[in-house]
């Protein structure tokens, strides 16, 4: 089994006013499909994390940590969201390390 790396990749919403004054139909379905796609995610292990910042201005943005075998395999999942494919998100993967966890020992 391939060893597993962690990453982080950050969501920003393209456009502000969806926060502001209100979703489109169309963004409303998009923000469905991509939570039901992270909760996929999460129930095969993959997505370990994902939220937002609850400010409604241009400084809030969303998280989501995942656990895949490859940085490429990462990308893919960020590039698959469907709030990036629908365009509702913009979306940067960084390398990522969880460090404390609740429940989980800290490395010595």
């Amino acid at each position: 089994m391939a060893e597993m790396s962690q990453y982080l990749y950050t969501i920003n919403p393209t456009r502000l006013q969806m926060l502001t004054e209100g979703r489109t139909v169309e963004e409303s379905e998009i923000l469905s499909h991509h939570f039901d796609y992270l909760e996929g995610l999460a129930m095969e292990g993959t997505v370990l994390l994902a939220g937002r910042t609850q400010e409604n201005d241009e400084s809030t943005f969303g998280i989501v940590i995942i656990q895949t075998d490859s940085e490429q395999a990462a990308r893919e999942v960020m590039k698959n969201d469907p709030a990036v494919v629908g365009g509702v998100m913009q979306a940067r993967l960084h390398p990522f390390s969880i460090s404390i966890q609740v429940g989980r020992p800290t490395p010595a």
